[in-house]
């Protein structure tokens, strides 16, 4: 946690990993980004991939094709963070989950490319998307993300500062639609309350709507 000034409240860093690609992880980046304006929150955005995750797994044959195009979109976001930082993750991953989710551009080279030119980034990082040049860094962000929560979950994955300077790890929530207001920021304190919680791992029920883009109150 940040240092605060006497009589505020310390910021919470809220590290997200997240595959551009996964419309679950991107309707809780909405949700987080909401709770920013709520909660004493800063999110900050890394990769992870899941076709990594999903190497060497069998997946369903619709599932197979988004496995290979999967690849160069998490290549392109890990080289502009290679070359820019972290900071540039959150608008990069901005302009292609638009693309992705509510434009339904797709997973190419187009929708990579506007996706940069949005983000104020060079084209020229296109290029890593189909080299394994950065495969490497791309792998170890996505290591960083999930070696505390296990390879039985995917994204989205949300670390959060623990009572005595560890980490309290968990993947989710997730949800469809997004919240909004202080309904977002209720839902951060139930999280934080279970995920907080020693020897808890899940709560879980069966999903009886698809993603939602929108946001609701």
């Amino acid at each position: 946690m940040s240092t605060s000034p006497p009589g505020q409240q310390s910021t919470t860093v809220a590290d997200m990993w997240v595959d551009p690609r996964c419309p679950w992880a991107w309707i809780t980046s909405r949700w987080l980004l909401e709770v920013e304006r709520v909660r004493p929150v800063r999110a900050r955005f890394h990769v992870m991939s899941l076709s990594v995750l999903n190497e060497g797994r069998e997946v369903p044959e619709k599932y197979q094709e988004a496995m290979v195009e999967g690849w160069g979109p998490v290549r392109v976001c890990i080289a502009a963070e290679q070359r820019f930082g972290t900071d540039v993750l959150l608008p990069l991953y901005n302009a292609m989950g638009t693309r992705i989710h509510h434009d339904k551009a797709g997973l190419g080279r187009e929708m990579m490319l506007a996706a940069l030119a949005d983000a104020d980034l060079p084209a020229e990082l296109i290029e890593a998307a189909d080299t394994a040049d950065y495969d490497n860094a791309l792998r170890a962000s996505h290591q960083a993300g999930m070696e505390p929560v296990g390879t039985e979950v995917g994204t989205p994955v949300i670390h959060v500062p623990g009572p005595g300077g560890g980490t309290v790890a968990f993947f989710g929530p997730v949800i469809s639609p997004s919240p909004r207001g202080e309904a977002a920021g209720r839902l951060w304190d139930g999280v934080l309350a279970v995920a907080g919680t020693d020897g808890f791992f899940e709560v879980k029920r069966a999903r009886t709507r698809e993603p939602i883009f929108g946001q609701h109150t």
